[in-house]
């Protein structure tokens, strides 16, 4: 028999992953909300660095890397083909980039050693002896439940203002249907805190090709609040509560670096009988802190009628809608002793049967948010008129890409090639209209 607060955990867990899944399908089109007036944009100078991080010996793209100017909280990740973008004020040309990456070598980068663009930057693979580690843990389960315990330790428990790059796309088949950026503020609350993170929208865009998307109106609901939400160490709802750690099973499987710092690799899946675990993963815990630095986690949809309960909100009558693979990742940074969120993804695909159609259409959703800078801060969080709704669903606002220059200083992830692309297609619509 679950217990009371076994049920309230799930319970939980459910609000969680209905907002992290962010999906919901609707057959009529709902009025879509107005993008606030972007804020007029700083003088200062900057410079423009584009190139790829790969692997020195393959050649394979480093997907994910981080890449942050020395001296500051300024900083990127690679895209999903390992390019990077990378926009250095002038008065920090005098320093270097230092670029990440599990199991790699971290490399310094003088800025002045770099081009514009096609900049190749190349990272070696580490070896770990086990002789190097200090202290080996023997109970896994011990080991996840004192990571828990030493979160206000290892994580910033002062409230930070952040500066963050957010993006959401919807592909049916090789074709993106939707494409949405934006550069927002984020109030990030103490670790300790039960109080949830704010968001405040600075600038964005929208595009969305309604004609490619079936006989529906397909939304992503929860915007950046649901990057926020895979934050897992300040919202621990789904594994690292007491209650629902005892539903997984958890195993040391290695040991690798990250920011030249021995990490543990723990992985973890569902115990036999636990109906309410439902992810499996791998957690990469600092050896000396013990911290979690980074985690990978998949939802397990092999129970298509339980996952489709969870992630589906709404859909037409005379559609089956069926997730096929939900997947996530969540990077932290370190500075100064002190962890906090750096990037977040989660990609979901799923399957749409229609009763009176011979073909099934497939989609896949991603959302991603990159910390660009942060610092620390004394204000209160954002007035309640100027946040974003945790609810909200970004509305169209296509006029941006006209404009090559629309995010100015402000540090993006360089789009994918096929995203690139869909911003060419998008912008010769609006030349020719």
């Amino acid at each position: 028999m679950k217990t009371k607060q076994s049920i309230i955990s799930f319970e939980n867990m459910k609000v969680w992953v209905t907002l992290l899944l962010f999906v919901f399908i609707s057959g009529a089109a709902a009025a879509a909300d107005s993008y606030p007036r972007s804020q007029p944009e700083d003088n200062q100078n900057y410079k423009t660095f584009k190139g790829e991080v790969k692997d020195s010996e393959s050649g394979n793209p480093l997907v994910f890397a981080t890449l942050s100017i020395d001296g500051t909280n300024i900083a990127t990740v690679s895209n999903s083909d390992g390019e990077f973008i990378l926009k250095v004020p002038e008065d920090q040309l005098n320093k270097s980039i230092t670029v990440s990456y599990i199991g790699y070598k971290n490399k310094q980068v003088p800025v002045s050693s770099l081009k514009p663009e096609r900049n190749k930057i190349e990272l070696d693979v580490l070896a770990v002896s086990l002789s190097e580690i200090k202290v080996f843990p023997t109970d896994p389960d011990l080991l996840i439940r004192t990571v828990m315990y030493k979160k206000k330790d290892n994580y910033v428990e002062e409230p930070l203002e952040m500066t963050a790059f957010y993006r959401e796309t919807i592909k049916k088949g090789w074709s993106y249907v939707s494409l949405a950026e934006a550069v927002v503020d984020v109030y990030k609350q103490p670790y300790s805190s039960a109080r949830a993170d704010k968001v405040r929208l600075f600038k964005g865009r929208k595009s969305t090709d309604y004609s490619k998307l079936d006989t529906l109106v397909f939304k992503l609901q929860g915007g950046p609040y649901t990057n926020l939400l895979m934050d897992i160490m300040k919202n621990p709802y789904i594994i690292f509560t007491d209650d629902m750690i005892g539903n997984y099973e958890f195993n040391l499987a290695s040991v690798t670096r990250i920011d030249e710092k021995l990490v543990y690799v723990l992985e973890f899946k569902p115990r036999p009988g636990a109906i309410d675990a439902l992810f499996y993963g791998k957690l990469f815990i600092d050896t000396e802190s013990l911290a979690i630095t980074s985690a990978t986690f998949n939802m397990d949809t092999s129970d298509e009628l339980k996952a489709a309960d969870i992630l589906i909100k709404r859909k037409p009558i005379g559609a089956r809608v069926y997730p096929t693979e939900a997947a996530y990742m969540v990077n932290y940074r370190e500075k100064n002793g002190k962890w906090y969120f750096g990037y977040s993804r989660g990609q979901v695909t799923f399957k749409i049967n229609w009763d009176k159609k011979l073909f099934n259409s497939h989609y896949v959703s991603t959302i991603e948010m990159a910390v660009t800078d942060w610092q620390k801060t004394e204000d209160k969080p954002f007035r309640s008129s100027d946040r974003m709704k945790m609810n909200v669903i970004m509305s169209d606002a296509v006029s941006g890409f006209s404009d090559p220059e629309f995010w100015g200083k402000y540090n993006v992830i360089e789009p994918e090639k096929s995203i690139d692309q869909a911003i060419r297609k998008i912008q010769r619509k609006l030349r020719r209209n």
